[in-house]
């Protein structure tokens, strides 16, 4: 079943087009990660889910359309933003006190045996704490919701290292049991890597890679290339090469490994070189068309 399927989704700013007739598919227990440069459609796809912006072309979030009957599905969607949300006045006990009032899937105890990890005391204020408490707070928040998916947008911008660990520890750990549904956008895909089950490239407001973590392995190789051998690895049409420490590194699409294997040395890229690969590609052909 799917949890998110989009058909033709097209949203324009008056003469910007934000996302431009996308398609996509969101299967139920899947973490996708949706990547892209600034600009690129990401939180305008992700308004679009969450049913804060309208849009053309058809979309269905939990079989509901988000625009139309967004009051129904607030109930089994959670979201933590880029952005502190809680007011600088509210302390952490009158936070969980609000959501425990108005959710009707809200788990206090969950909660709070979350915050017991932490160093947030119950009585201090929103404004008091860390970015990376709040984030804490947040999570702690949302984890105790009993939701069938959760979108994060940008969710450790601002963080320190060990923050962020601590949060996708803790997504994995304690909330993601194979029935729920991820989205998360991020500009830190190196450490998102190992949590993905899927991943989505977006530039330009359209899809330009969808891949599942099973295929991107499988599909993809980067290659150390022997000097003595450079020229033969360009004959079999990398994607991308660049240069490290003076050796070659090329990126293949469907190719031979064992092939590759004669001419360097062979390992699966990481989809940050991957990303940039792709999206440079897609920029010189634009250029180009454009010229």
């Amino acid at each position: 079943m799917a949890t998110i399927e989009a058909r033709g989704l097209r949203k324009a700013y008056g003469s910007t087009i934000a996302l431009d007739t996308v398609d996509l598919r969101v299967e139920e227990g899947r973490i996708l990660g949706l990547i892209g440069p600034n600009g690129a459609g990401k939180s305008t796809a992700l308004n679009a889910i969450l049913g804060l912006t309208q849009y053309q072309g058809e979309l269905k979030v939990l079989g509901r359309n988000p625009w139309t009957e967004r009051d129904q599905l607030v109930r089994d969607v959670a979201f933590i933003a880029d952005v502190a949300v809680l007011p600088r006045w509210i302390r952490v006990s009158q936070a969980l006190d609000y959501v425990e009032g108005i959710h009707p899937h809200f788990d206090r105890t969950k909660a709070e045996a979350f915050l017991e990890r932490t160093n947030i005391k119950r009585s201090s204020k929103a404004g008091e704490l860390s970015k990376g408490m709040l984030t804490q707070l947040h999570l702690a928040l949302v984890m105790a919701i009993d939701a069938k998916l959760l979108v994060l947008d940008e969710p450790t911008i601002g963080l320190d290292i060990l923050y962020r660990k601590q949060f996708y520890d803790s997504l994995l750990n304690d909330y993601f049991d194979r029935s729920r549904t991820i989205v998360v956008t991020t500009h830190q895909v190196e450490e998102i890597q190992d949590v993905l089950t899927d991943f989505m490239f977006i530039n330009r407001g359209r899809i330009v890679l969808d891949c599942s973590m099973e295929e991107f392995e499988s599909r993809y190789t980067e290659v150390m290339v022997h000097p003595d051998n450079a020229a033969a690895a360009r004959a079999l049409n990398p994607i991308q090469e660049r240069k490290v420490f003076g050796r070659s590194i090329m990126l293949f699409d469907h190719a031979d490994r064992q092939q590759l294997a004669a001419l360097g040395e062979v390992r699966t890229p990481s989809i940050a070189d991957l990303f940039v690969a792709v999206i440079g590609r897609e920029s010189g052909n634009a250029q180009g068309a454009a010229a």
